[in-house]
C-alpha cells in the first residue's frame, strides 16, 4: 500500500466527506498524490467513495486500532503486554515469528488493520478486510518444550470464549480444536479461528506465536470467498463491537489462561472446555488430512486435549483433523 494511503484512511474513518484539496493540504502533498494513495488502497479491496465537488469518504465510520486504548482495555494485565499496531502486513503470525527469532519480548502482541496474506490451519487462507475483522498475534514464551504444550489451542479458544462472554456475547461456543462458533437459524456459523506456531526445542524453552482472527462484519463479496457458514460479531451483538475493547478483553483472558496452562496444563481446563464444546455428545464426521471420513459421536476431550470419538471401532482419540456435524441422512 502507498505510504500515504493509511494516514488518509485514518482521516476518512469518521465516515464524512473530505475533499482532495483538504487532504492534500493536511499532508503537504498534491491532489494527484492523494488520488494515487487512494487508488492503492482500493487495489487492496478497500472501498472509497469519490464524489465530484465533495471529495472522498468511506462507506461508513470505522473504529481503528489504537495501541494505547488496547493496552488500557487489558485491565490489571496491561503491564504484561507490548502492543504494536501495524497498518498493513502480509501475516501477523509470519511477522511475529520473524521478530521472535530476533529475541522480541515475551507477551508482544501485533495487530494489523490490513492483513493481505492471513493463514489458517492446513494451509487455508484467512480472509480479512479493513474494519471487518480483528487479526492479531501474540508471542508467549514457555519454560517447557513444545512437547509440553498439548492442548494449547483449546486453552486459547476457551480464553476467547470467556472474553466474548464478558462482553455479553454468551452464545459463543467452541469447535475442536481451534474455532469459535455460534448457532444461528439452526446451523453453526464460524466467528473466528486460531493458528498456533511453535519455536524452540521439544524439551527446552519454547515460544508460541498465537494467531487469532475474529470476524467483525462480513460483507457479501467477502462471504462468497469463505467456504463455510460464517458471521461477524457485529451481527451477533446487534451493534458495532469496538475492536480496541475486544482485543483488550482477549489479552486479559489470555494472560490468565496461559499462566494457568503453563502451571497445570490442559487438564485444569478440561471440564469447562467440554461445557462450551458445540459438538459434545453430537454425531459428527471427522474429516482427516488424508481425505478419510470417520463417522462417530463425540464423547469428550482427553486430558492432553485430543478429541474422543465413539466410532464403530470403539472410542478413539484424534489429535488432528476437522470435525463437522453429520447430515441427517
Amino acid at each position: 500500500m502507498n505510504k500515504l494511503a493509511f494516514p488518509i484512511l485514518a482521516v476518512l474513518a469518521d465516515g464524512k466527506f473530505h475533499s482532495g484539496e483538504d487532504l492534500a493540504q493536511r499532508f503537504g502533498v498534491t491532489r494527484a498524490t492523494v488520488y494515487n494513495a487512494i487508488q492503492s488502497a482500493e487495489q487492496l479491496g478497500i472501498k472509497v467513495f469519490s464524489v465530484r465537488g465533495r471529495g472522498y469518504r468511506l462507506p461508513k465510520p470505522l473504529t481503528l486500532l489504537d495501541a494505547d486504548q488496547i493496552t488500557q482495555a487489558c485491565g490489571e494485565y496491561a503491564p504484561w503486554f507490548h502492543v504494536q499496531v501495524l497498518a498493513q502486513v502480509d501475516s501477523t503470525n509470519r511477522y511475529l515469528m520473524q521478530e521472535s527469532a530476533r529475541g522480541i519480548a515475551h507477551a508482544t502482541c501485533v495487530a494489523a488493520h490490513m492483513q493481505t496474506a492471513g493463514r489458517g490451519r492446513r494451509g487455508r487462507s484467512w480472509h480479512s478486510q479493513l474494519g471487518g475483522s480483528l487479526t492479531f498475534s501474540l508471542l508467549w514464551r514457555f519454560q517447557c518444550g513444545a512437547a509440553g504444550l498439548s492442548g494449547l489451542s483449546l486453552v486459547v479458544g476457551l480464553a476467547l470464549v470467556r472474553a466474548l462472554h464478558t462482553m455479553g456475547l454468551t452464545s459463543v461456543r467452541l469447535k475442536w480444536p481451534n474455532d469459535l462458533l455460534v448457532l444461528q437459524a439452526g446451523s453453526w456459523h464460524k466467528l473466528g479461528g486460531i493458528l498456533i506456531e511453535l519455536q524452540g526445542d521439544m524439551e527446552g524453552p519454547s515460544a508460541a506465536v498465537i494467531g487469532i482472527g475474529l470476524n467483525l462484519e462480513l460483507e457479501a463479496d467477502l462471504q462468497q470467498q469463505i467456504d463455510q457458514a460464517a458471521m461477524g460479531l457485529n451481527q451477533l451483538s446487534g451493534a458495532p463491537v469496538d475492536p480496541n475493547h475486544l482485543l483488550g478483553h482477549c489479552l486479559n483472558q489470555l494472560a490468565q489462561h496461559l499462566s494457568l496452562f503453563a502451571e497445570h496444563g490442559f487438564v485444569y481446563f478440561q471440564p469447562e472446555w467440554t461445557a462450551y464444546h458445540a459438538f459434545e455428545q453430537q454425531a459428527v464426521n471427522l474429516l482427516l488430512a488424508n481425505g478419510q471420513s470417520v463417522p462417530g459421536r463425540v464423547v469428550g476431550v482427553a486430558e492432553e486435549g485430543s478429541l474422543l470419538v465413539e466410532t464403530a471401532a470403539g472410542i478413539q482419540r484424534f489429535n488432528a483433523g476437522e470435525i463437522s456435524v453429520r447430515s441427517a441422512s
